[in-house]
């Protein structure tokens, strides 16, 4: 008898479905052996981890406080390995000195584990730059350059110092500081009065320097101008700025023109722009030499700056020189360099010019 065809599509579908079934069944056995596959593979390496001893351990040895050349060869001796990773000031340890390490002390560490110092740069001392006269512009310079704070600022009067500018500071100049320092400052608001200037033409100039000081004025410029065979004697003033009535604040400058004498007629006078830079204290200097500008020209020789000076300070001054000048920069009383800033013509047909 021949089976329906509706029996053949059953035994069709049945055929299918068992299929499916066996696929099924094949990837669940495939997930079970992947997984106890991956059961024995940790199961093993248990066993050899616990059979096995595990690396060396040490505490880590006490690096802080020691010379970092002694705090290598301690590392080195437990078979650790030391690298500096920072240097700092500290006022606490002196240069070359560990301040930290990571890890710290006794912690339980490996053989060949690295450990990071940090080590003392020491104390950086050198003397507080000298901030009086100078504008805030100036100060706030001054004090990043030297890494310095500025702490409280105070306004107070003054009848020497103009406005605007440091009266005072604390600590003083010269006066030996640290990088951080905080630096406190007072203003001046100005002279409480004002100075009606007298007059100091026809007076000589050390007549005049001594009269600018009582008023507690300020001597700025002196130009020395040669005014031929007929001009004023040498070192008489002849022309001031203020003019002389001017109302002007105690320490405002005063600049003076000085007759540079009848036998100065003809030589060449000279605007001239000259800048000094201090030495550097590398130099084997002090570190705040005493530094003296002398300037030589045909009227004789004069300071254009006597004083106290910082490392690398660079100095520049307008000058006014007569004839054949020369600029000469003394540290410590030492001659340090010689500038020419000028040299006179020698006229045709004089004994000079024949001699040449």
């Amino acid at each position: 008898m021949k089976p329906s065809p509706e029996a053949g599509a059953r035994g069709g579908q049945n055929l299918r479905r068992d299929a499916r079934w066996l696929t099924k069944q094949d990837w669940f056995f495939a997930m079970a052996l992947a997984l106890f596959v991956g059961v024995i593979v940790w199961f093993g390496r248990s066993i050899e981890d616990f059979l096995q001893p595990s690396e060396p351990s040490l505490p880590a040895p006490t690096l802080v406080g020691q010379t970092l050349n002694d705090a290598m060869r301690t590392a080195d001796r437990v078979r650790l390995h030391a690298v500096v990773i920072s240097r700092q000031n500290s006022d606490q340890y002196p240069k070359d000195l560990v301040i930290r390490q990571d890890p710290a002390a006794g912690a339980q560490v490996r053989e060949g584990r690295q450990i990071s110092l940090v080590v003392s740069s020491g104390v950086q001392i050198f003397p507080m730059p000298d901030l009086r006269y100078e504008t805030m512009r100036e100060v706030n310079l001054d004090l990043s350059h030297f890494k310095l704070t500025l702490g409280k600022v105070h306004q107070v009067d003054s009848d020497e110092v103009p406005a605007n500018r440091i009266v005072s500071q604390d600590p003083p100049p010269l006066s030996s500081v640290r990088l951080g320092t905080i630096v406190n400052i007072d203003v001046s608001k100005g002279g409480l009065v004002k100075t009606h200037l007298p007059s100091f033409v026809g007076l000589s100039i050390d007549e005049a320097r001594d009269a600018i000081k009582k008023q507690k004025l300020h001597l700025g410029q002196i130009v020395w101008t040669p005014f031929g065979r007929w001009g004023p004697p040498r070192g008489a003033i002849v022309r001031q700025n203020p003019g002389a009535g001017a109302a002007i604040e105690s320490g405002q400058d005063v600049s003076l023109q000085v007759s540079a004498g009848p036998a100065e007629a003809g030589y060449l006078v000279r605007q001239v722009h000259a800048i000094a830079t201090v030495p550097d204290t590398q130099a084997g200097l002090a570190k705040a030499p005493n530094v003296r500008i002398e300037v030589r020209d045909e009227t004789g020789t004069w300071n254009v700056f006597n004083s106290y000076a910082q490392p690398k300070q660079r100095l520049d001054f307008n000058l006014t020189v007569i004839g054949t000048a020369e600029l000469d920069m003394y540290v410590n009383n030492e001659l340090l360099s010689s500038t020419k800033l000028g040299t006179e013509p020698v006229p045709k047909g004089s004994a000079q010019d024949t001699r040449q």
